[in-house]
């Protein structure tokens, strides 16, 4: 798409929209097919339950229950479902509607497919289709349950008990507080009754604030905010030396159309006075301002440590007395808190940053293992019940990352046991049982399994906010999202979805948590739930993912949902820019993407709040516009950009001027630039370096104007402060532009020479600060070579720019290198293999600038280079780069170029011989063409698809019906005079080799008229030869002869070229032929054979000299029998003959009876 779309207004973007449509059916069909051909996959049937279908319906499969399914993937295990065969109550037509279940959606799919271990079969009993809801708050009991261990509550019908977090339907366990005794445990689903069901999705999805949080965490931090607004608006316009391109680049490349942004067109003497009043301003600022400490953007950074800032205020070294309570007791009595503090958050993470904080003495772990156990065997000694557990949860995960799974079962045993059912610590019960279940499923014991794995998984879903402990949770909660997929729960699989891709970001897992991602999106987008801001941030929470996985086109996507959900943040807007950047095909650029953020991050900021930001991102929209060549709105930007950094410093404010003074004149507002500058000048605010700037600038403004002297004067006080300041860069672009300023007054040897002496100073510099400027010196002097010579000197500027671009890897201006290079070997030098060479160079250029209409134009290019070459692989080559370019204007929609492509396609399949596809080619081109009801296009069509054949070896007849048939008509119907002749004249050349001269007739008169209409002389001579010879070959001698001195009598008179001598001499001896053999007149043919004669002396022509020779001596001999000029003309032939080596002529009669059969003797009766 073209760069400029991007750059217009909302209002005007809301007048664009793209209409997809997809074929539903054609969709399900085509995805039932691919589960088919997959395997056994999984179906939902009409009483709710989600079965196993072994293969196609139609085949007689029915579905299955997923475990007792023959055909179900070994190794897997779903959701138990009912699998009882219908009641005998249900009627035939129930059964038939039983008979055709729906298959799940892909995501399902996958999630039902994702290995798992056996034992998890029965956790929990089977998954039965009921309430979809969760439910918080309070429940009543409908029945007396006995609890079979202390964490398990005991209540009696009709209690009330308070639901902790929420509870999670198709999990038969939720965490409850009794609402009498105070009592905390784990309660039996089945019975109670929620009073309290959850509504709305994002209630669902997250059970209080912090975890919304989430998406935002690693947000933008205040230093990523300022490193992209350097990068977005910085220029060195205010501190290099602008080079002189500007007048090279409108005569070469044609400018973008600009748009007009809001608040565009100020008037030249509004833009002065809001300069003068902010150099007023300046005078009363500071020369160096501090920046501001913070611009109100989120602090956490992308890097930000787990770890809690409340620490321990303690910490054990390796040579204490692990054994002694006293010694430890600092230890003991931090671990034996009752409830959760905030320092366990450090505790209880997979990663324990706890351990390096309070234990750093310690290097290795087994010596820590050991020491922590004494620490353990003293808690239980001391009673500490709280210490235990938090110190056997601490062993057991120091055991199970060495892989002693036994020895850290024990453990979390031991800590659970130490609770004695308390859940005080709710985030330490998550961690104990979480951890455990892993172990459990990893040991395969199937009957600790069925215990503690589904109150795990209530823990994990039903818990808000909890800590992740073990890398095995991510096990758990896929087999907590299977349960829900089965229970078709859409808000447990939210909440499923939510906790996974949690999981796997903390994990450092992105990748992993992108279909989690996904498909949480996509649930509440079908929930129909209000907008959130939460959802911004997880679309570029999934932008980030996708970058990861190198997928641009997702990420931008991504990134452009997120900004039209609400109204978004500023570090939010500042976090798209940054990856809209990140994921630009040209690393280099800045992509006009970036104008929507930008704007959104200036409309965000609240008036008389965010000052100090207002100037970078106006300067930001100002060089985003600039770069994209839409001056006039970067000039109302930079203008914005001024007037909101008039407290900025006296340096920066200059700078900003400066900067709306160049977009001035690269806008061809010259003048304006130089009031600008002046003003500048006159307020005496600048320093040497920016006056040396601001006299380069205004030389170029006046070198715009005419003032070529002015410019001159001003160019060597720029190149004096360059000199006295050192900087020779500044040096080598004043000598550049002194270059430029003596080829513009038409001095070519002197600019020749300042711009050598530019290439000299800017060869002596790294290329990363002057590489640009570099290239277009070595271009501009390798065209002035090439223009006067020598041209080989040329080409290796040319390569030099080339290497220079390649090395500094600037796209754009290997592109202008490749160009040039590309112009040089087929026009100045032509070669056409270092032609074909750098043409595809070219087009691996424009694929990465992504300029999809150049690259196009240059595979039409070398398509007809490789054709040219005539072997059967350019063939192919060229058919190759025909097809691809093809591909493009289908998707530009350039209707007139993928006609031609297409029509170019069949052209090379005539020549390949592969003729099936040529009429299929052709016909498509045709289509294409009448598609766009453009009768000219039409025409162009059909006369160029009959000339593949007239051109042609081989099937050269189905030239006729598109010339007769398709193109002739078009022409009349248009009234195109010209197009109509060119045909008349091929059909007539062409049914003349086709041997139907008869119908041939008729468009030569066609043509004859059509030439006389036209006042074109030379196809009115063409039309009555062809006439002439038509009628010849039928017989027609008188008519002939007439249309052949018709013919001569509009020749040029007298003669000026030798082909018309020789067209004379070629037509008198057809004459002659005529008159001698048809109509039988030796003495008239005798006449025309001596004009043929004149014109070949005349010409020079011995080869027709003898021709001519041979027959007047054999008609005077023979016919007019004067043997006196027999004699003469046979003398002359054998002259002739003799100086061309031709063997003796013999004038023997009879040879003659059997060109002209009237000539033989007749024989006696």
């Amino acid at each position: 798409m073209d760069q400029a779309f991007w750059l217009l207004l909302p209002s005007e973007e809301e007048e664009t929209a793209i209409q997809v449509h997809v074929d539903e059916n054609a969709l399900r069909l085509t995805h039932e097919s691919l589960l088919i051909q997959e395997g056994p996959f999984f179906v939902l049937c009409p009483d709710h339950h989600v079965r196993v279908m072994t293969g196609p319906r139609d085949a007689g499969n029915g579905p299955q229950a997923l475990r007792q399914a023959s055909g179900a993937p070994q190794g897997e295990a779903a959701p138990e479902t009912d699998s009882s065969p219908p009641s005998p109550s249900v009627s035939s037509e129930e059964v038939a509607v039983a008979a055709a279940p729906e298959p799940l959606i892909p995501f399902h799919q996958w999630a039902l497919r994702i290995p798992q271990d056996p034992i998890d079969d029965a956790m929990g009993g089977p998954v039965m289709p009921g309430n979809p809801l969760m439910a918080v708050g309070l429940a009543s009991a409908l029945a007396d349950f006995q609890g079979s261990g202390p964490e398990e509550m005991t209540f009696r019908g009709g209690d009330l008990i308070e639901i902790l977090g929420a509870q999670v339907p198709s999990l038969p366990w939720c965490v409850g507080r009794h609402a009498a005794s105070g009592r905390v445990g784990f309660v039996r689903s089945s019975l109670i009754s929620m009073q309290g069901p959850v509504s709305e999705l994002e209630s669902a999805i997250f059970l209080n604030e912090e975890e919304k949080s989430f998406f935002s965490e690693g947000c933008f931090s205040e230093e990523d905010a300022r490193q992209l607004l350097r990068r977005m608006s910085g220029t060195d316009v205010c501190s290099v030396y602008s080079l002189d391109s500007v007048e090279e680049a409108e005569t070469e490349q044609p400018q973008e159309k600009e748009i007009p942004p809001p608040c565009l067109s100020l008037e030249p003497q509004e833009t002065l006075q809001k300069v003068k009043n902010v150099l007023e301003q300046c005078k009363t600022c500071p020369g160096c301002p501090q920046e501001p400490a913070s611009w109100g953007l989120c602090a956490a950074s992308s890097d930000v440590s787990l770890q809690d800032p409340e620490e321990p205020s303690f910490c054990l070294e390796a040579e204490d007395d692990w054994e002694d309570p006293e010694a430890l007791s600092s230890l003991l009595l931090f671990l034996n808190a009752p409830g959760y503090k905030a320092s366990f958050r450090g505790l209880y993470d997979v990663a324990l940053p706890w351990l390096s904080s309070v234990f750093r003495s310690f290097s290795d772990e087994e010596e820590l293992t050991g020491r922590l156990a004494q620490a353990r065997g003293a808690a239980k000694k001391a009673g500490l019940l709280m210490a235990l557990a938090r110190l056997c949860f601490l062993l057991g995960r120091l055991c199970s990352r060495r892989l002693k799974l036994s020895q850290a079962r024990v453990y979390f045993e031991e800590a659970l046991g130490a609770l004695e059912g308390s859940f005080g610590d709710l985030f330490l019960v998550v961690a104990v049982y979480a951890n455990l279940a892993s172990i459990y499923r990893k040991q395969k014991n199937r009957e600790k399994c069925a215990q503690v794995v589904p109150k795990a998984m209530a823990l994990l879903l039903g818990t808000p906010d909890h800590i992740c402990s073990t890398e095995a949770e991510g096990e758990l909660l896929q087999l907590a999202l299977r349960r829900a997929v089965g229970g078709q729960s859409l808000q447990a699989e939210a909440r499923a979805c939510f906790l996974l891709a949690r999981h796997h970001v903390h994990l450092k897992q992105p990748e992993e948590a992108l279909p989690f991602l996904e498909r949480l999106l996509l649930l509440h987008r079908d929930s129909g739930a209000p907008e959130a801001a939460w959802l911004s941030d997880c679309y570029l929470l999934l932008a980030d993912i996708y970058s990861r996985k190198c997928l641009p086109h997702l990420v931008l996507s991504c990134v452009k949902v997120a900004s039209l959900r609400t109204r978004g943040s500023l570090a939010g807007s500042l976090r798209s820019v940054n990856l809209v950047l990140q994921n630009a095909p040209q690393p280099h650029s800045l992509p006009a993407q970036t104008s929507h953020y930008l704007r959104q991050a200036l409309a965000s900021l609240t008036p008389g709040t965010g000052q100090a930001l207002r100037g970078p991102l106006y300067t930001s929209l100002a060089q985003l516009y600039s770069h994209h060549g839409c001056h006039g709105p970067a000039i109302t930007f930079m203008t914005q950009a001024v007037e909101a950094s008039a407290i900025a410093g006296v340096r920066a404010i200059v700078d900003h001027l400066v900067a709306l003074a160049w977009l001035h004149v690269l806008h061809g507002q010259s003048p304006v630039a130089l009031d600008i500058l002046q003003s500048v000048r006159d307020a005496v605010v600048a320093s040497e370096d920016q006056e040396g700037v601001i006299a380069n600038m205004v030389a170029v403004a006046l070198k715009r104007t005419g003032r070529t002297r002015q410019a001159a004067e001003s160019y060597y006080r720029a190149l004096r402060v360059a000199r006295d300041l050192g900087q020779q860069r500044n040096q080598a672009v004043g000598l550049a532009n002194f270059g430029a300023l003596c080829l513009h007054a038409g001095a070519s040897r002197l600019a020749q020479h300042y711009l050598l002496e530019a290439v000299r100073l800017f060869s002596r510099l790294p290329l990363g600060e002057c590489g640009r400027d570099f290239t277009h010196v070595l271009l501009q002097l390798g065209h002035l070579c090439t223009r006067q010579g020598p041209a080989q000197q040329g080409k290796g500027y040319y390569e030099w720019a080339l290497l220079v671009a390649v090395e500094m890897g600037h796209v754009e201006s290997q592109l202008r290198a490749v160009q040039r290079l590309c112009h040089f070997y087929s026009a100045v030098m032509p070669s056409e293999a270092q032609c074909v060479i750098y043409h595809e160079l070219q087009l691996s250029l424009a694929c990465k600038v992504a300029d999809k209409v150049l690259e196009g134009q240059l595979l039409e290019t070398i398509s007809q280079l490789y054709l040219s070459l005539g072997t059967e692989r350019a063939y192919k080559s060229a058919l190759d780069y025909t097809k691809r370019s093809l591909g493009i204007f289908i998707d530009l929609q350039k209707k007139e170029k993928e006609a031609h492509a297409w029509l170019q396609a069949g052209k090379i399949y005539y020549i390949l011989r592969q003729s099936e596809l040529v009429d299929l080619y052709i016909q498509v081109a045709q289509n294409v063409a009448l598609y766009t009801g453009d009768p000219n296009l039409g025409l162009e069509l059909f006369e160029a698809a009959g000339d593949i054949f007239f051109d042609g070896a081989w099937e050269r007849e189905k030239a006729v019906s598109f010339y007769r048939d398709r193109a002739l008509p078009l022409a009349v119907t248009t009234g195109n005079r010209k197009a109509e002749l060119r045909l008349c004249n091929k059909l007539v050349a062409l049914l003349a080799t086709l041997e139907e001269p008869q119908e041939g007739l008729e468009f030569a008169h066609m043509a004859l008229a059509l030439s006389i209409t036209l006042g074109d002389r030379l196809n009115e001579r063409v039309a009555y030869h062809r006439l002439a010879a038509l009628q010849h070959r039928l017989g027609h001698g008188e008519l002939a002869e007439h249309f052949y001195l018709k013919a001569l009598s509009l020749c040029n008179s007298p003669l000026e070229f030798d082909e018309e001598t020789l067209y004379y001499v070629k037509v008198y001896l057809v004459l002659g032929d005529i008159i001698f053999y048809d109509l039988k007149d030796p003495f008239d043919a005798a006449g025309y054979y001596q004009l043929a004669l004149a014109a070949a002396v005349d010409l020079g022509n011995k080869k027709a000299q003898l021709k001519i020779y041979t027959r007047l001596a054999t008609i005077y001999h023979n016919f007019l029998l004067d043997r006196e000029k027999s004699l003469f003309f046979y003398q002359k032939a054998r002259t002739f003959a003799t100086e061309l080596n031709v063997r003796r002529v013999n004038l023997p009669p009879l040879p003659l009876c059997g060109w002209a059969p009237w000539l033989a003797p007749s024989h006696p009766r």
